[in-house]
């Protein structure tokens, strides 16, 4: 704790020389070096606090300014070393504010009775006429926010997690807004309740009210021109420009939101991108993105997914260029539950979305296209994998995670292949094999549900579900001997459903354990539910390979997985992998042929494919 000291009577002095007045200057305290001569133009009211004034400070590139106080009036505030305060309009008033910090050109900086700083607050997503199923906290990630809206309907959970939740918030409440260490706040109009951590730039903002900004000097947070933000959390890296309008949410690591977007008791994490358009109601799980002006996210869960124009929700073509966009790699989720094909890349009539909603079942053909010609739907079984777009997916969704290693809170899962997906892949395999058992191979198409495959599309189906498999399991085993693990599983964690919690993956058995563990006092603070879900996150393989063993066991017809099993596993993994790339080689050619991709792009797309047989050892 910091010792201060009353002022001198010629420091006094000097501070009413240079036109500053207080209404008891007994109630302003000062630290030891302090010294009066950056004071210019300064009214002080109620109990104040200063530190030293001894540096520079740089107010743009190139341009430093001596620290001090001009042309404000303070109110019971609390100011750190070698900061530089200037041409406050209205005041500045029960506010901590911490070193280094640049303010200048603000009308108004206040803390009033009753301020929440953005948390505590229940929002409801997925239905925005329904009951509140998010609390929003400033250590909210993911994992617990699809967890919350998964199992809000069980009130015995919900009021343990409710209670969990304000009780770290009562804990962490601070008595009043502060502002960080190297904060710097220029032509911004007001900010009430709100809490700024160190490092954060706001440029411009309109207001920002209840609200509490996460930033750290390793991964800070800039808020822009015009920018309206109410009853939210803002996390570290976090970009929000370009009149942004924003009530009720909260934003996880890494997320830009601009050009005019408007958000309303909606959800962000981890690399969202939104601009243009609107969302309410939204959760928006990792990579979430919308770039059109005319699209309202609503109601819906996404997750590493990219909206398209107006209603369609379709993405954009795979391409080779870099202007590729990602897809529906973990799919989107209504209200109702109902998914999205799952991986899935829509087809271009928003009639599409409508009708697929209706069968939920249809994620059983994962990584599939669905196609209308008028009011005839068609499905592409396991088209999806053996694209280009999903090659350039795999890549590049772990080199786009923009989180600093050390405010990453939301968990994600980068394998395309999991025991999540492939469950999906061997389910869509058995559909197809009973379809064509079925209906015998001399027909043209089979109907599933009120849906059309060709013949050729379900045999291709099967052998891409079958290569996607092969490469799973191979690639499994191959981690299994390097990690130590190889033989039977000790436990049997892992081996029945797993699930997806916006974007990690596991167990279904470990999230009830979960569930089991909050309900009967054993979890006994929000922390412990979130050290809950790292812990699982950090025994992934091994819960991984307890679902593999299994699965090999099953598709070998085995016993015991022997040396001359895993020897066959082995062939059968590089056999699948090399079909893969020849797949998307011919995927990359078709796409070349149509003169849509330069040159010099698909010559180092195919170099690329070339060194996948560095991978396969």
């Amino acid at each position: 704790m910091r010792d201060y000291r009353q002022l001198t009577q010629e420091e006094i002095n000097v501070l009413e020389s240079n036109s500053c007045w207080a209404e008891s200057w007994d109630n302003i305290q000062v630290a030891d070096a302090f010294t009066p001569y950056g004071f210019h133009r300064v009214l002080f009211y109620g109990d104040i606090r200063l530190g030293v004034f001894e540096k520079q400070v740089e107010v743009t590139k190139g341009f430093t300014k001596h620290s001090g106080i001009t042309d404000a009036t303070l109110r019971n505030v609390n100011i750190g070393d070698n900061c530089l305060i200037e041409k406050v309009g209205n005041f500045i008033n029960n506010y901590t504010i911490g070193d280094d910090c640049y303010i200048s050109n603000i009308c108004t900086m206040e803390t009033t009775e009753g301020a929440t700083y953005g948390e505590g607050h229940l929002v409801s997503v997925l239905n925005e006429m329904g009951d509140g199923n998010v609390i929003l906290f400033r250590n909210l990630n993911s994992q617990l926010a699809s967890f919350m809206v998964k199992h809000f309907s069980d009130k015995l959970l919900k009021d343990k997690l409710t209670r969990l939740i304000n009780e770290e918030v009562r804990f962490t409440l601070p008595e009043r807004g502060t502002i960080g260490n190297r904060v710097k706040i220029i032509n911004t109009k007001e900010i009430t309740n709100t809490v700024i951590k160190d490092d954060c730039e706001i440029s411009g903002a309109s207001r920002l009210s209840d609200c509490t900004i996460l930033s750290s000097k390793d991964d800070s947070v800039f808020i822009g021109t015009g920018v309206i933000c109410e009853n939210s959390i803002i996390c570290n890296g976090c970009s929000i420009t370009n009149s942004v309008k924003m009530q009720d949410c909260f934003v996880g690591e890494a997320c830009q939101i601009t050009n005019g977007f408007t958000a309303e008791a909606s959800i962000f994490f981890a690399n969202s991108y939104m601009a243009n358009g609107e969302a309410c109601a939204a959760f928006c799980g990792p990579f979430s993105a919308s770039h059109h002006k005319s699209s309202l996210l609503i109601g819906g869960e996404f997750s590493f997914y990219n909206a398209g124009s107006n209603t369609n929700f379709s993405n954009h073509a795979y391409k080779m260029g870099p202007m590729h966009y990602g897809v529906l790699e973990r799919g989107s989720k209504t209200a109702s539950g109902a998914y999205v094909l799952m991986p899935a890349k829509i087809g271009a009539f928003s009639v599409c979305f409508g009708k697929l909603m209706n069968h939920p079942d249809m994620r059983c053909l994962p990584f599939a296209y669905l196609l209308a010609y008028g009011d005839t739907m068609y499905i592409v079984p396991g088209r999806n994998i053996t694209t280009v777009g999903l090659y350039r997916d795999i890549k590049k969704w772990p080199k786009r995670d923009k989180r600093a290693v050390s405010s990453r809170k939301s968990i994600i899962n980068f394998d395309w292949l999991s025991p999540f997906t492939v469950g999906e892949i061997v389910q869509g395999k058995k559909i197809l094999e009973a379809l064509r058992q079925a209906g015998g191979d001399n027909v043209s198409s089979y109907n599933y549900h009120e849906y059309i495959i060709n013949a050729t599309s379900l045999r291709k189906g099967i052998k891409y579900y079958d290569i996607a498999l092969r490469i799973y399991m191979g690639a499994v085993l191959k981690r299994a001997v390097k990690g130590g693990f190889l033989g039977k599983p000790i436990s049997d964690v892992g081996v029945g459903p797993w699930i997806d919690l916006s974007g990690m993956l596991l167990p279904a058995s470990e999230e009830q354990r979960l569930i089991d563990d909050i309900k009967s006092g054993t979890i006994e603070s929000i922390q412990e539910v979130l050290d809950r879900f790292y812990n699982i996150h950090e025994h992934y393989r091994e819960y991984q390979w307890a679902w593999t063993y299994k699965m090999i066991l099953d598709y070998y017809q085995l016993d015991e997985l022997t040396d001359a099993a895993m020897q066959r596993i082995r062939e059968d993994y590089v056999k699948a992998r090399r079909a893969w790339i020849a797949e998307i080689r011919k995927d990359a050619q078709k796409e070349f042929a149509m003169g849509d991709v330069e040159q010099e792009v698909y010559d180092d797309f195919i170099s690329k494919l070339d060194h996948e047989i560095d991978y396969e050892d």
